[in-house]
């Protein structure tokens, strides 16, 4: 299928997810619900269900020893949860994962992956200490024996979402959202665990101070690029093995290999003694260590995410392309349905032009035409032209809509007003934050 002028690819030239990582739709009877039938689903659930219940008892001995603590740690960590949640979940707009999925993923990486890997680490430190010297396993331990556990009981987290529904894995951004998820819920608990662990070792009775210390510095400094950072490397790895059909299975497994070496090499980089400055002794250094040794690697799975992205993007607005009906997409259109920066500004130009109903409509159409895409995709293999006349009568009434009030297309003029304004509030809350932090370190 070639490019057409205008659209992803265009001039002539085969859009990228042509050229390089392949994107196979979810085929339409690949429910998620149907994972409940195989015993992998009912391993997974037992594993988490045992899991729970150690967590469970964990926090209630913590909750009877520190209750106002305790309690304000769980608020903050799943406050915190949310919107790292509603962004990894929102990253495949086109081709949204099942929210049973997104939960099981998040459930391992809180109740397996944490309850395994406590005592695997400090099995592996006593072996450090026993076969070279104590000081070694106090400096390196925690560097060694956080990554080897950690990263390889949350990649197999991975894995069980592969085998519960392997048919949702169909791009290696897939990978990268559950693995991600796998890495929050992980993140989430642990950090619960130190904040708790941080006011017995304070011994100031039940205080909250440093539940907020450790929420700044293990919630924000640390969690921008920490467990879920490390488990969406690894996940994109996953995720190659089964999508790379275009590439050998030697190169295929070494992809993979090279991802979990390089979620192993930031998570040992970051545990590692390497410019460790403690807390106590200077509050902006150790801000700045954060960021030093967080950025690169921060920096370097943003451009894998956005690279996934925009192959993804390319695969399923090529769908619409293809159709030559500016009625069904425009071209000014496609572009903005591959970004969700130009999304979000074609829905405010809506409001600012034909207040709320303009909007809900932009956004209507917006998600009539990725699911139109979606089925699109898939009658290329199953021929059902059923679901995409469906969705193509749903484009057309929402375009229909949107006409009547006077829009007749959902872009906006300036698509570099929300970008602009979008990174300026980043910017602002970065500098909040590290206030905050600061503020909080020194308290």
């Amino acid at each position: 299928m070639t490019a057409t002028a205008g659209c992803p690819g265009g001039h002539g030239v085969p859009p990228r997810s042509a050229r390089t990582a392949p994107v196979r739709p979810t085929p339409a009877w690949a429910q998620a619900r149907k994972s409940l039938l195989l015993p992998a689903f009912w391993m997974v659930a037992l594993l988490m269900a045992v899991g729970a219940a150690r967590t469970v008892l964990l926090i209630r001995h913590a909750i009877a020893e520190y209750p106002v603590a305790t309690t304000a740690a769980l608020a903050l960590f799943a406050v915190y949860a949310v919107p790292f949640w509603l962004f990894v979940s929102a990253l495949d707009y086109l081709e949204r994962e099942p929210p049973l999925l997104l939960a099981t993923a998040f459930g391992w990486g809180g109740l397996v992956a944490t309850t395994v890997s406590a005592p695997g680490s400090i099995a592996i430190q006593n072996m450090l200490a026993k076969v070279y010297s104590p000081a070694f396993a106090a400096a390196w331990g925690s560097a060694i024996a956080g990554p080897t556990v950690e990263e390889i009981v949350k990649t197999l987290g991975i894995v069980a979402i592969v085998l519960i529904a392997r048919a949702q894995i169909n791009s290696v951004l897939d990978g990268v959202i559950y693995g991600s998820l796998v890495g929050l819920g992980f993140q989430v608990v642990e950090d619960v665990v130190y904040a708790v662990s941080a006011v017995a070792a304070a011994g100031r009775g039940d205080d909250v101070g440093p539940v907020v210390a450790t929420f700044f510095v293990r919630g924000f400094l640390a969690g921008l690029w920490s467990h879920t950072l490390f488990s969406a490397l690894a996940g994109a790895g996953v995720a190659s093995v089964l999508v790379r059909t275009d590439r050998t299975m030697r190169f295929r497994i070494g992809v993979a290999v090279a991802c979990f070496l390089g979620a192993w090499g930031c998570h040992f980089v970051w545990n590692s003694p390497l410019l460790t400055v403690e807390a106590g002794a200077n509050g902006y250094a150790l801000i700045a260590v954060l960021l030093a040794k967080g950025i690169p690697p921060l920096l370097a799975i943003l451009l894998l995410v956005r690279a996934a992205r925009h192959r993804e993007a390319d695969y399923y607005t090529q769908q619409l392309a293809s159709l030559g009906d500016p009625d069904i997409a425009t071209p000014g259109e496609l572009r903005v349905l591959s970004m969700g920066h130009l999304r979000a500004n074609a829905r405010r130009y809506a409001y600012g032009r034909v207040g709320v109903l303009g909007r809900r409509a932009v956004r209507r159409l917006q998600r009539a035409q990725a699911r139109l895409a979606l089925e699109l995709s898939r009658a290329q293999v199953t021929h059902d032209a059923a679901a995409v006349e469906h969705w193509r009568d749903e484009v057309l009434l929402q375009r229909a809509r949107l006409r009547a009030l006077g829009h007749p297309e959902a872009t906006a003029i300036d698509q570099r007003r929300g970008s602009m304004r979008r990174r300026t509030l980043i910017l602002t809350v970065t500098l909040l934050v590290l206030a905050a932090a600061c503020a909080a370190l020194s308290f």
